[in-house]
């Protein structure tokens, strides 16, 4: 296919109907750009591709070239002049036989779409080929219809159909076919037709969906080939991008669904496209699985859980509200609920992080735990370490980060706080409501905390002292009437 087929990716327009003053074409469906989608679909079968750009068109090829590299080419279109003077644009590039032209706000495109219309155009040796959908749903009203008359195949743009049953409402036609904007053409045809076409009545621009007329009328091979509607949806709104990625959403999930992975709640779980989910693995409802999270066998993901380019080993748990970024969960171990773990942080095999805990840019040793309420930063803990509610480690002391190592079987009691550099030494411990400042040698208790001192009969001195200011304070008052 490569050899004689390559693409041109339509992709100069404004975005104007989304109104945020960005490209459609870098927002994000299910946790990739919408303009990947395609490039990616075409990558896979190895097609040379071409991108005509325009409109925040730095923002475009950064996208593309983070994913592609310099495998892609740019062409820009400096005044939008619609669809097929974009296409002129980008002449100079054409070399193979025949030319791919499509939307690049396809993200429901697949593969399997693009080979079944070269295979149907070279089949039948069309001079162009095309997809088509039949739709029934009237909001989709941004897409050409395309009408059949006298044996000659049209495609009619959206604002020319309006105002064609505006001037004359006997044109108006029952045809439910509408035009994906996916085309094959032979390069020879589109070279001799392409200097024919005319500008719109209406926009004053000028349309691909003219050649397929031009090809029909002179009786050359035009083919309709027929598509799912869900496959071939343009995305030109906030409204269209949401239901598209709830389509998508589903592709997702069903497809987990298919490999074992059990889903609370489906239609509220998030589940991003790089996202590797094992089998045997609960999902609550609300849960949201972004980026490049990879989640092993039997874990337990409870309800509303945020986990995001991290990897959660098996039989892990990870408890309600806890929000994962960045790091590393190994197995058998349990988070949560309502805990942070960010930072590059690694908790190793068979730890538990209680509720309320923080842990950022450290590694947990194995069978270690860190109780509630705590805070951990920037800590190397060795194996079986206990570290008690309350206790924060501390990482920064306004101008630098610090590092603190507590080596194994530490026990760190509640309320500590832990102030950098310090390293605590193997089976030592710190009393509750310590402020360790110095490292604490192997096995001894570290007490820092000032000694507790008793005052007798305070209450009664301290109430005899609140009435006698009280009585003080209305006496001067009545002085004062």
């Amino acid at each position: 296919m490569k050899d004689n087929l390559q693409t041109i990716i339509m992709a100069a327009g404004r975005s104007s109907r989304f109104k945020t003053n960005r490209s459609k074409l870098v927002e994000k469906i299910c946790g990739q750009e919408m303009i990947l989608y395609a490039t990616k679909a075409l990558e896979k079968l190895k097609i040379p591709i071409t991108v005509i750009v325009g409109y925040k068109k730095n923002e475009i090829e950064a996208v593309i070239s983070k994913q592609h590299g310099n495998k892609i080419n740019f062409v820009e279109q400096k005044e939008q002049k619609g669809t097929a003077h974009a296409l002129m644009c980008s002449q100079p590039l054409w070399q193979a036989e025949h030319l791919l032209i499509m939307n690049a706000d396809m993200p429901l495109i697949s593969a399997n779409l693009i080979t079944n219309l070269w295979q149907e155009h070279i089949k039948n040796n069309n001079a162009v080929s095309f997809i088509a959908a039949h739709n029934i749903d009237p909001s989709l009203d941004s897409y050409g219809k395309v009408i059949i008359e006298n044996d000659e195949i049209k495609i009619v743009e959206a604002k020319d159909y309006a105002q064609m049953i505006l001037v004359d409402p006997a044109k108006k036609t029952d045809s439910c076919c509408i035009n994906a904007g996916i085309y094959i053409f032979k390069k020879s045809f589109l070279e001799q037709a392409i200097a024919q076409l005319q500008t719109s009545n209406v926009t004053g621009e000028f349309y691909i969906t003219d050649l397929i007329h031009i090809a029909s009328s002179a009786k050359m091979g035009v083919q309709v080939v027929d598509a799912p509607v869900d496959q071939i949806r343009g995305i030109n709104t906030l409204r269209e991008l949401w239901i598209a990625e709830q389509i998508k959403q589903a592709e997702i999930i069903n497809h987990w669904m298919h490999n074992g992975v059990r889903f609370q709640s489906a239609q509220n779980s998030y589940v991003e496209l790089n996202v590797v989910i094992g089998a045997g693995t609960f999902i609550g409802q609300g849960a949201q699985l972004n980026g490049n999270t990879d989640i092993d066998e039997d874990c337990v993901i409870e309800p509303f859980t945020v986990i995001d380019n991290s990897t959660i080993g098996k039989n892990c748990t990870i408890k309600s509200f806890s929000v994962i970024k960045d790091s590393h969960i190994k197995a058998k171990s349990s988070v949560g609920p309502l805990a942070s773990i960010n930072s590059g942080s690694i908790i190793n095999s068979n730890s538990k992080i209680g509720n309320f805990v923080e842990v950022k840019a450290s590694n947990i040793g194995t069978d270690s735990q860190v109780h509630s309420l705590a805070f951990v930063g920037n800590t190397h803990m060795g194996e079986q370490v206990q570290v008690g509610s309350g206790t924060v480690i501390c990482d920064h002391n306004g101008t630098t980060s610090s590092y603190t190592q507590i080596e194994n079987q530490v026990f760190i009691g509640s309320n500590n706080t832990i102030v950098p550099p310090v390293k605590i030494e193997t089976q030592a411990f710190t009393a509750a409501g310590s402020v360790i400042t110095q490292d604490v040698p192997a096995q001894a208790l570290a007490i820092a905390r000032t000694r507790q001192t008793n005052k007798p009969n305070y209450s009664k001195k301290l109430a005899d002292k609140n009435n006698f200011t009280a009585a003080s304070k209305i006496k001067t008052d009545l002085l004062h009437l």
